[in-house]
This record gives C-alpha cells, sequence and structure tokens, in this order.
C-alpha cells in the first residue's frame, strides 16, 4: 500500500475520532468546548513524541504519527477558537488558552519522547 493512502488512513482515523471526542464534550461543558481542542492537541503533542521515540517502521509511524496525530490535532480549530474568544473580548481566556497549548504541549511531546526511551528502546 501506498503512504499516502496509509497516511490517508490514519488521518481518516484521528478526525472521526477528534470529531466524536469535540461533540461529548460540548454535550456537558457546552461553554468551554475550546477545552476540547486544547485536551486533543495536548495528547496529540504527547502521542507524537512517543511514536517517534518508538523508531517505528515508515509505514507505522506514517500511518499513526503523521495520519492519526495529524488528523487527531487541529491548529486550525485552535486558532479559530481563540480568534473568537480575542473577537468576544474574552482575553484572559484567549491569553490562557494560547499559553497552556504552547506552554504544555512541547514539554508533553518531550515527555512523551522520553518515556519512549525509557520504556520501549
Amino acid at each position: 500500500m501506498t503512504n499516502w493512502v496509509i497516511i490517508g488512513l490514519g488521518a481518516s482515523l484521528g478526525a472521526v475520532g477528534r470529531y466524536q471526542f469535540t461533540n461529548r464534550y460540548k454535550k456537558f461543558q457546552p461553554e468551554f468546548g475550546y477545552r476540547a481542542t486544547l485536551i486533543i492537541n495536548l495528547s496529540g503533542a504527547f502521542m507524537l513524541g512517543l511514536l517517534f521515540a518508538l523508531a517505528l517502521t515508515d509505514s507505522l509511524y506514517g500511518f499513526l504519527g503523521v495520519g492519526f496525530c495529524g488528523g487527531w490535532t487541529t491548529f486550525s480549530t485552535l486558532n479559530s477558537e481563540i480568534a473568537g474568544q480575542i473577537a468576544s473580548e474574552k482575553w484572559g481566556r484567549a491569553l490562557t488558552y494560547i499559553a497552556l497549548t504552547y506552554g504544555l504541549g512541547l514539554p508533553l511531546c518531550a515527555l512523551g519522547w522520553w518515556l519512549g526511551h525509557s520504556f520501549f528502546s
């Protein structure tokens, strides 16, 4: 199977998972739906670090790392939600969202990479 098909299948599963998670989260916290995106992006950063550390085959990394994690995480929704918060003049919420996304995303990716090397290499 060619890489683009493998990556596309992974991305499809990731996107469907993100859609399902977001909809379920918003049923219980409709005003704070942006938190679903935060959870998704932070968990995706962790998974990507872990997957990278595992030194998977190109096909498996393409499916899980590039495909699934790429479909699971969403930079466009993050930016849309931040823009909406700024337009609504929810400055504190927007700045907190930005700080948590970037301030925790990179350390979680590093933690995933470290755990992958520590326990699975």
